[in-house]
């Protein structure tokens, strides 16, 4: 009866170790879930990181997409053996910014939060020069329009002035 019960609980071990491993291959399969929040100088994007220490995040920049990966590792308690190995240890996830985002990518900063999220701080950029430039080539525009206001005033005075002394040279 020995043998038929330690056949049995190495058959159960056996399907337990296989589907914990299906279980953290499929975790790691599925991106990390994240909220993308703007205010008025950045963009925040908060991603799930459960059991992540800082030294196992790496985050990523490239052309208006928020790259994470997390390499996890599981940490060896005295006493115990791995029964179920549940969780995925590679996980990844990504965000993307709006399409007409203009941000300082030099600038985002990563934080790990101890409830387990990690927020990726990416800072808007300041107008670009072209952008500065049209926007000052349009107040150049206003510009011009208002000094050829005061030009046809002032023609309008000068105009006005003549009629004026011509009536005073017929009296």
């Amino acid at each position: 009866m020995n043998t038929l019960r330690d056949i049995g609980e190495s058959l159960g071990n056996t399907v337990l170790e296989n589907v914990g491993r299906a279980m953290g291959r499929a975790q790691e399969r599925t991106p990390l879930p994240v909220d993308l929040l703007e205010s008025d100088d950045a963009y925040l994007a908060v991603f799930d990181a459960p059991g992540a220490q800082s030294s196992d995040v790496q985050v990523q920049f490239d052309s208006g997409l928020v790259e994470v990966r997390i390499d996890r590792f599981r940490g060896f308690h005295e006493g115990f053996e791995m029964r179920y190995p549940g969780r995925g240890l590679a996980l990844d996830g990504h965000v993307e910014l709006p399409a007409e985002a203009r941000v300082d990518a030099d600038a985002a900063t990563a934080t790990l939060r101890e409830n387990g999220t990690l927020e990726v701080r990416v800072p808007k950029a300041e107008p670009v020069d072209s952008e500065v430039d049209e926007a000052l080539e349009a107040d150049e525009v206003d510009e011009v329009h208002d000094e050829t206001d005061a030009d046809e005033l002032d023609a309008e005075a000068d105009a006005s002035e003549s009629e004026d002394e011509d009536a005073d040279d017929e009296e």
